[in-house]
């Protein structure tokens, strides 16, 4: 894009960078609603069409959310019968990442772009360690203590959000021990209540270009809707490595994005 303005211009992109929004949106979208992470397959993407750092994260997260959408509708049947856990998680969600996205829009991109990578890598290791953590840990995670974590993460999820997903289902494993579906359903409401927060902030704050962000969203909503299906018949085992597999390459593609 040679220019940027608030709406974007549909006319200025490529015929092959629409197609590359296309593409990795719908591929984003897919991986968003198995394991997280997906935006930072589009998060480069945003940067190579001519959007500043600030506005290509702003751009993703409303993009994203579409995503995050679709997934949670896919897993909706994980989420019946759990409001009294669910409420306080998805309020303390929605208030960090509210908080998170004032952060982006007042702070310069590098304060917390730093530790971005660390703190995928370190919920990737977490994950890892889970199934033996939980082995040696008698009591589980309460719903409160649960609250607070995922309120952090929010914060993370409204500033940048390419790996929360990693972060959410690291802290609610332990919650749901070998029910990994259950996890991932709450790691897609999660999720869209993180994106779905920071987007309305970016919006406001004209930090979104609009029509990459519809592009990448459209195609979200549909990867969100094929993704969320092929999770539900994975394995628990194969899902794992593929959380695991997918959070290492968050973390390695974060050390290069964020710099």
């Amino acid at each position: 894009m040679s220019e940027l303005t608030l709406l974007g211009d549909a006319s200025a992109l490529q015929a092959g960078e629409l197609a590359l929004l296309v593409l990795t949106g719908l591929l984003a979208g897919i991986v968003n609603a198995a394991v997280g992470s997906g935006a930072l397959i589009t998060y480069p993407v945003l940067l190579a069409i001519g959007l500043p750092p600030v506005n290509a994260n702003g751009t993703n997260s409303f993009g994203m959310s579409f995503g995050n959408v679709s997934a949670t509708f896919m897993f909706r049947d994980k989420l019946r019968g759990r409001r009294a856990q669910l409420v306080p998680w998805v309020v303390a969600t929605g208030v960090g990442a509210l908080l998170g996205a004032l952060l982006l829009v007042a702070l310069p991109s590098q304060v917390f772009a730093a530790v971005v990578p660390w703190l995928i890598l370190a919920a990737v290791v977490v994950f890892i360690v889970q199934p033996w953590l939980e082995r040696r840990i008698e009591r589980r995670p309460t719903t409160r203590s649960v609250t607070a974590i995922v309120g952090l993460i929010g914060v993370y999820g409204g500033y940048f959000g390419a790996g929360q997903g990693i972060a959410y289902l690291a802290a609610l494993g332990s919650m749901d021990g070998d029910d990994l579906q259950r996890s991932v359903g709450v790691k897609n409401l999660l999720a869209a209540v993180a994106n779905s927060t920071a987007a309305v902030v970016f919006l406001l704050t004209g930090l979104v270009v609009i029509v990459p962000a519809l592009i990448v969203g459209t195609s979200a909503l549909v990867g969100g809707l094929a993704g969320g299906r092929l999770a539900k018949k994975l394995p628990r085992w194969l899902l794992r490595v593929v959380i695991i597999v997918v959070g290492l390459y968050a973390a390695a593609a974060s050390f290069l994005v964020t710099r």
